[in-house]
């Protein structure tokens, strides 16, 4: 199975960006889209100047709960930039939500709990509200995360989705909202 199928298998297909928007990603924007690749994970990843936007993070089935996982998490944070990623909100009759969310825990990530992100699947139309969880190694407002949100929707997820999907992405504002008050 190629690396394209590993990932669709395991995430949910409203999260999934197509193989082609990935393959452009990595070809036009490759100064700061990445894919880590081997036998038993995937990591695709956006490094920016003051960030890292980690895309998606899989690990085989057999070698789950081996540490995998946490040595991709812990090079990431070798990187010594913030890391920001989007999980699904957990889902009683799906134990692998629980467990991702569980696992980024773990691994010292927060819950940007003021920022509301729903994330536009350009395959099926949909949208999906997502989790954003953060590290820092330092001190780092929401704010902060919420304006790094930002540049992830409009450099990464919303990268030539007109060409690829033939539809327009809906602007910042409509998917990206900022409260306060919210609290998970």
């Amino acid at each position: 199975m190629n690396w394209y199928d590993k990932l669709n298998t395991y995430f949910p297909v409203e999260e999934m960006k197509s193989k082609e928007q990935i393959n452009a990603l990595l070809a036009d924007k490759g100064d700061i889209y990445h894919k880590d690749e081997g036998d038993t994970h995937i990591l695709m990843y956006a490094e920016f100047d003051s960030f890292v936007f980690i895309d998606f993070l899989w690990v085989s089935e057999k070698t789950r709960g081996k540490g995998i996982g946490h040595q991709l998490i812990e090079k990431m944070k070798a990187k010594n930039k913030p890391m920001i990623l989007e999980v699904e909100p957990v889902v009683a009759d799906d134990p692998d939500t629980k467990k991702r969310l569980r696992f980024y825990k773990r691994e010292g990530f927060t819950h940007a709990e003021p920022i509301i992100y729903y994330h536009q699947d350009f395959i099926t139309n949909k949208e999906t509200q997502l989790e954003v969880l953060y590290w820092a190694k330092s001190e780092l407002s929401e704010k902060t995360i919420f304006e790094y949100m930002k540049k992830i929707y409009e450099e990464v997820h919303a990268y030539n989705v007109e060409k690829i999907y033939g539809n327009l992405p809906k602007p910042v504002y409509k998917v990206l909202r900022f409260d306060e008050n919210r609290k998970l």
